[in-house]
């Protein structure tokens, strides 16, 4: 491992410290008095703004570097962080800190996934992907245990489910020092990307089925992370063990899963890789839809494994097909991580009718797509395009 990439390394950490808005949002609940659909907007505002800054953020890193706009979310990070760990914000400024935190979140992403291309050995972006992916995981999965640790913190006890913020803030400053001094040499494209140009690889269908695997992979994960615990008190489970149990066990098993995954790719092709998880987040998803207990915790696990390298894999098969163009396509698939806004709003939906197990129809009919997804065969668009000249020149 080259140690250019510890920093990257790092910043994929914080990327997954977002991923605490689900589980968080019970306690917001409880502290607002607000029903489970008003209590998801908390992830809902970190994942709209993925759907809104993504692409201006793939223009802005090719003009600035990807370096830069790592270094700008981290910032606007920090500065979200910040104002909830100083005093209780209305549930207002409380949005429109998350929704700030939603922004240097998107910016990390969009910069971070085609950067490690830059700072990985050849042939090794796949699988560092992957281990940046699993590296994302214990971001989440720590995020998740530290809003119910910080009760056991006599400094930090009495902030309740804002006890995380401060050391959160701290990981977000530390992490631009080290990005700041850090020296890339990032794969530029001849021509700057516009708006125009950026969309207009949607056209290719390699590319179009890609961004909507995404989006319904992120709202599938989304949906998990923010409907698990309550589906486990449901079956009788008390809070501690439905959060052991449920989103932090699920974060965890994504991370385990995305660090077997970079050592799996290393003698598996990514494509093979996306089928198998493919079908595991299926059969998880199907267990925790019959609503028995006695499957709960095995469709958590199933789900946790399949969920976990869906997105390192189709992101990297799709950027090693046109690298080129990888600002573009970071901005495009991160724009998709919008899912996560918008399915929980649906699964929040019928929680509030009662439909408690009902409602994983819609994690599960998210994988059926990434199933299929996995299973078709696309010809590349650079040797779609040759097969287009020689039909021209014939």
């Amino acid at each position: 491992m080259r140690l250019k990439t510890l920093p990257i390394f790092l910043a994929f950490f914080l990327m997954g410290l977002a991923d605490a808005m689900g589980p968080m949002s019970d306690g917001v609940r409880r502290q607002y008095e607000l029903s489970n659909l008003m209590a998801t907007l908390l992830p809902f505002f970190v994942f709209i703004a993925f759907a809104l800054f993504s692409i201006p953020g793939g223009l802005l890193a090719a003009r600035i570097g990807k370096k830069r706009l790592l270094m700008l979310g981290l910032g606007l990070n920090a500065v979200a962080l910040l104002l909830p760990s100083l005093h209780m914000p209305g549930f207002g400024l409380l949005l429109g800190c998350i929704f700030l935190l939603g922004i240097g979140t998107t910016f990390l992403q969009v910069a971070g996934n085609p950067i490690m291309r830059d700072v990985s050995p050849e042939g090794a972006y796949s699988r560092n992907l992957s281990l940046a992916q699993g590296i994302k995981g214990i971001g989440s999965t720590a995020s998740t245990y530290l809003i119910s640790a910080v009760a056991g913190i006599a400094l930090l006890a009495g902030m309740e489910w804002r006890g995380a913020f401060p050391l959160f803030f701290v990981l977000m400053v530390l992490a631009f020092i080290a990005i700041s001094a850090l020296k890339v040499e990032e794969t530029k494209a001849e021509k700057p990307p516009s708006l125009g140009s950026s969309v207009a690889l949607l056209k290719h269908p390699i590319f179009l089925l890609a961004v909507l695997g995404i989006f319904l992979y992120v709202g599938a994960e989304s949906c998990m992370g923010r409907f698990l615990k309550p589906t486990l008190q449901g079956f009788g489970m008390d809070e501690l063990a439905a959060n052991r149990y449920g989103p932090a066990l699920f974060f965890l098993l994504l991370t385990i899963g995305r660090l077997l995954g970079s050592a799996v790719l290393t003698v598996m092709t990514p494509r093979t890789c996306f089928r198998i998880s493919a079908l595991l987040g299926l059969a998880g998803a199907a267990a925790l839809m019959t609503g028995l207990e006695s499957l709960a915790v095995v469709g958590v696990v199933a789900a946790g494994l399949g969920f976990a390298n869906i997105w390192p894999v189709l992101f990297s098969i799709t950027v090693e097909d046109k690298p080129e163009c990888a600002n573009e396509l970071s901005g495009l698939m991160c724009m998709a991580i919008s899912g996560g806004a918008l399915l929980p709003l649906l699964m929040s939906w019928f929680f509030d009718l009662g439909w408690d197990e009902i409602s994983y129809i819609v994690p599960l009919t998210c994988f059926v797509y990434l199933m299929i997804l996995s299973l078709k065969r696309q010809k590349p668009v650079a040797a779609a395009r040759e097969n287009r000249s020689e039909i021209v020149e014939a």
